[in-house]
């Protein structure tokens, strides 16, 4: 059995999060005007997969790790933003502390 995809998951939720609708996320990212709603929706609804360039602008523009939008589940999406708010040392010692190292 598979998995669902992720990413039209946590694409819409963190775009709700940044209170944007589908058409000013796609424009945000450089979609015409005139397709970026329907564009949008194709990729929350799972019908398309943008391309890695494209998640890429997403994730800047709605304030999250690129490896967020392929998070499985809440708790592994919201691991992803706490790390990757730390600084490089707060990273270090998480990995150590994680690590045993």
């Amino acid at each position: 059995m598979s998995k669902p995809n992720p990413i039209p998951i946590r694409l819409k939720e963190a775009r709700k999060r940044a209170n944007m609708t589908q058409k000013e996320l796609g424009i945000r990212i450089g979609m015409d005007q005139s397709s970026a709603s329907s564009r949008m929706n194709h990729y929350e609804k799972d019908r398309h997969t943008p391309d890695i360039q494209t998640l890429q602008r997403m994730a800047d523009e709605l304030s999250v790790p690129l490896n967020y939008l392929f998070c499985d589940s809440q708790e592994s999406a919201e691991l992803a933003c706490l790390i990757d708010n730390l600084s490089v040392e707060e990273k270090r010692r998480l990995i150590k502390k994680l690590t045993g190292s």
